[in-house]
C-alpha cells in the first residue's frame, strides 16, 4: 500500500506496545501466538516500512495479555498531526 504511512499515535501505540513485549520477554512468535495472528503480522507492525497496525479488538486482547487497561497504550496528551 503505497503512499500510506502510520500516523504518529500509530506509532506512539505500536512503541508502547514493543516496549511491553520485550520489558517482559516476549517474542513476536509468542505475541503472535496468543493474538492469533501470524509472527510476520506482529513484525509488520513494528516495522515503519508496513502499514498494518492493531486492531481496536487486538487492542483489547494486548490489554488483557498485558493484563492493563487499553488506555495504558495511549498518551496522556493528544499528538499534535503532521
Amino acid at each position: 500500500m503505497r503512499g500510506q504511512q502510520k500516523s504518529d499515535i500509530d506509532l506512539y501505540v505500536i512503541a508502547r506496545i514493543k516496549a511491553l513485549r520485550t520489558e517482559r520477554g516476549i517474542s513476536q512468535a509468542a505475541l503472535a501466538l496468543r493474538l492469533e495472528v501470524s509472527d510476520a503480522f506482529v513484525g509488520q507492525i513494528e516495522s515503519p516500512r508496513h502499514v498494518s497496525k492493531y486492531s481496536l479488538d487486538q487492542l483489547n486482547r494486548l490489554a488483557v495479555i498485558f493484563e492493563c487497561s487499553p488506555r495504558d497504550f495511549l498518551p496522556e496528551a493528544p499528538i499534535a498531526t503532521r
